[in-house]
């Protein structure tokens, strides 16, 4: 069985400034790769955060971003993911881009939108979800609030995930929701999350990062704290698979009673 370095790259966002960010997470995944990093997810919307009154133009930037992140992706030998507005037919989505060295394999647009942060206001919503087959292996995305819909994640479960990767920018107060919800989604789902919170302030809204690498078994494998951090972290699939044989959560689902997700 395969071990993983993966790493959560978790730092202040510039709102709107995309050269800014770019220069912080391109600097920020060549150190990773440095220290042995294969996977490394970023924060939501991280190349310009919620910059909602120029999110269009931003969002039409996003194509120059990813040329960058391929081409950094490339050289580095690294599978990134990390969410960014992506403009298409008129609507902007915050869409999770998942880049296999220098390719992307596949794209995630959120599917739950944050009311309460007026995101359902300026973006669309996807429609689907979303397992990768990648060559660090098979990765789930979710984003953000998607973390409060365990459904979601029992469904990536089942199709096969071993790693779930999640980008957010999840703000003070709620800490304990956050902690607690990465925790349970690692465990009740038998696999490894990855979870990456952006820190400081954007506007009104303050961050506290915590972005965490977490076991099938819940242990946290790395936590950060409230400043810009890489967290660099083994993922033993060898360990999953004990787990899963020893406690068969999945085989032991009634999905004759509650339906499948």
């Amino acid at each position: 069985m395969k071990q993983l370095v993966c790493s959560s790259i978790q730092f202040n966002i510039a709102l709107g400034d995309i050269d800014a960010n770019l220069d912080k997470a391109g600097a920020a995944l060549r150190r990773v790769a440095d220290r042995g990093a294969r996977l490394a997810v970023l924060p939501e919307m991280w190349s310009c955060g919620y910059d909602y009154s120029r999110i269009k133009q931003l969002a039409g930037e996003t194509p120059r971003v990813l040329a960058e992140m391929q081409e950094i992706g490339d050289k580095l030998e690294l599978v990134t993911v990390g969410s960014l507005p992506e403009l298409d037919d008129g609507k902007i989505y915050n869409t999770a881009y998942v880049i296999d060295r220098g390719r992307v394999v596949g794209r995630y647009r959120k599917l739950h939108l944050f009311s309460a942060m007026r995101e359902d206001l300026f973006l669309a919503a996807g429609n689907d979800s979303l397992v990768v087959d990648t060559s660090v292996g098979r990765l789930g995305i979710a984003i953000c609030y998607d973390l409060r819909f365990p459904e979601l994640f029992r469904k990536l479960a089942l199709a096969g995930a071993e790693i779930i990767c999640l980008p957010a920018e999840w703000p003070k107060p709620r800490l304990e929701h956050w902690q607690t919800l990465v925790q349970a989604r690692a465990i009740e789902n038998q696999l490894f999350v990855v979870a990456t919170n952006c820190q400081g302030v954007q506007g009104k809204l303050d961050f506290f990062g915590a972005s965490r690498i977490v076991s099938p078994l819940g242990h946290l494998l790395q936590v950060a704290g409230e400043e810009d951090t890489e967290l660099v972290a083994t993922c033993d699939f060898a360990e999953m698979e004990k787990y899963r044989q020893q406690i068969r959560i999945l085989e032991d689902r009634r999905a004759d009673i509650y339906g499948t997700p």
